[in-house]
């Protein structure tokens, strides 16, 4: 499996659908980009493809507004769904991603590796 490679301007369109929020951490994720609150990822990009972490009804809502499996197609990331491409830099899009980062923020904190 090969890893997409986002562009620089993927990469800035990222970084600009990421809620502001003191919590969140931007880091490199095997050459793309994740979005993270206590150190679980809510966000991630996948070559142009902005995923978001979603579970129960929220999913099913995101899916039924047009939403695919997020992350190789041969073997998508559980739990995961690719905001549809118009909805980035909308606040319906917006609205998704803070929704991501409320659901992952109440997960326990990753502990620090080192």
């Amino acid at each position: 499996m090969e890893m997409p490679k986002p562009s620089e301007a993927d990469k800035a369109r990222f970084r600009s659908a990421v809620p502001d929020d003191p919590r969140v951490e931007v880091k490199p994720m095997f050459g793309n980009l994740g979005a993270f609150v206590h150190g679980n990822m809510f966000m991630g990009l996948f070559g142009s493809d902005i995923g978001v972490k979603l579970s129960g009804p929220d999913a099913d809502a995101l899916r039924e507004a047009g939403a695919e499996p997020f992350g190789p197609a041969e073997r998508p990331m559980g739990g995961w769904l690719t905001l549809p491409t118009e909805m980035i830099g909308t606040p319906e899009g917006e609205r998704w991603a803070a929704r991501a980062l409320e659901v992952i923020a109440t997960a326990p904190p990753k502990a620090k590796k080192g």
